[in-house]
C-alpha cells in the first residue's frame, strides 16, 4: 500500500526532475486516485513537504507547490553554501569506497547529458549534493540537502536559470577529482565556485527594490517633441468647414507613444 513518504518522495523527484514547476496544483483527490490510497494519506504527504519549504497551502487554491521569493532564492542558496561548505571543510580523509560511489553517479551523469531525458538529467546533477553528503556519512545533511536542491531546483525554473547542464557536470567531476586526490581544500572551492556560478545565472535584480515597478511608472514624462518644420500658409491645413469636411474623410495622424506600445 502506497505511504505518505512513498508519495511525498515521489513528489520531491518529480520537482528535481523539473517535471512539476513552481506553482503546480497538488489536489489531494486527484493524488489519492493516482497513488490509490485515501486523502488523509495523500495529506499527511502534503502536510510533510509543507513542514520541508516544498508546498504550502491556501484556502483558496488547496496545495501547490511553492513559487519562491527572490529573497528565499538567495537564502536558499546561502544554506546551500554553508551546509555543503562546512560538509567538506570538516574532512579528514575520503575513503575509496566513497570516491567509487561519486565516479557512478558521474558516470549517470554524462549518460544522461548524452541522453534525450531532460527529466533524468535534471535530477541527477541535483543528486549529485545528496549523493555526496551520503557518501561522506551524514544522513542527516543528506536529507536536508535533498530538501534544499529541490527548492534551488524550483528557483531555477522560476527565475530562467542561464546555467549550463554540462557545465555542472564539468563542476562534479573536479569537485570528485578533489577529493580522490585528497585536496580538500581544493574540493571546498571548487563546490563553493560552483554554488555561486549556478547562483550567479539565475535572472535575479542585484538588490530588490519595492518601488522599482511604480518608479518606473511615475517617471516624469518626456513632453518637448522634435518642433516640426516652417510650412507655408497655402499648405496649412484648412480651416472652419473645410477642416471639417477633410477631417470626415481623412483619419486623424494619432501619434500617441501609448498605442505605438500596445501594438
Amino acid at each position: 500500500m502506497t505511504s505518505a513518504t512513498d508519495i511525498s518522495n515521489r513528489i520531491i523527484e518529480a520537482v528535481m526532475a523539473q517535471k512539476l514547476a513552481p506553482g503546480s496544483r497538488l489536489g489531494e483527490q486527484q493524488l489519492a486516485m493516482l497513488f490509490d490510497c485515501s486523502r488523509t494519506i495523500v495529506r499527511e504527504a502534503l502536510t510533510r513537504l509543507s513542514t520541508r519549504g516544498i508546498v504550502t497551502v491556501s484556502a483558496r487554491r488547496g496545495w501547490y507547490v511553492i513559487e519562491p521569493s527572490e529573497d528565499e532564492a538567495r537564502e536558499a542558496f546561502e544554506a546551500r553554501r554553508v551546509i555543503e561548505l562546512g560538509l567538506l571543510h570538516q574532512l579528514k580523509v575520503v575513503d575509496k569506497a566513497a570516491v567509487r560511489q561519486l565516479k557512478n553517479h558521474l558516470q549517470r551523469e554524462k549518460a544522461a547529458l548524452a541522453g534525450s531525458d531532460v527529466g533524468a538529467r535534471s535530477f541527477l546533477l541535483g543528486d549529485f549534493h545528496v549523493c555526496l553528503a551520503e557518501c561522506l556519512g551524514n544522513s542527516l545533511l543528506a536529507d536536508t540537502l535533498r530538501d534544499f536542491t529541490a527548492r534551488t531546483t524550483l528557483i531555477a525554473m522560476l527565475y530562467q536559470s542561464s546555467h549550463d547542464a554540462a557545465q555542472s557536470c564539468a563542476d562534479h567531476v573536479r569537485i570528485v577529482e578533489a577529493l580522490e586526490a585528497g585536496d580538500i581544500a581544493r574540493a571546498e572551492a571548487l563546490m563553493s565556485e560552483h554554488i555561486g556560478t549556478v547562483q550567479d545565472a539565475l535572472r535575479l535584480q542585484a538588490a530588490h527594490d519595492p518601488l522599482a515597478e511604480l518608479r518606473d511608472a511615475l517617471a516624469p514624462v518626456r513632453k518637448s517633441a522634435a518642433v516640426a518644420p516652417d510650412i507655408p500658409a497655402k499648405a496649412r491645413a484648412p480651416r472652419g468647414k473645410a477642416a471639417a469636411k477633410k477631417s470626415d474623410s481623412t483619419p486623424p495622424d494619432d501619434t500617441s507613444p501609448y498605442l505605438g506600445a500596445l501594438l
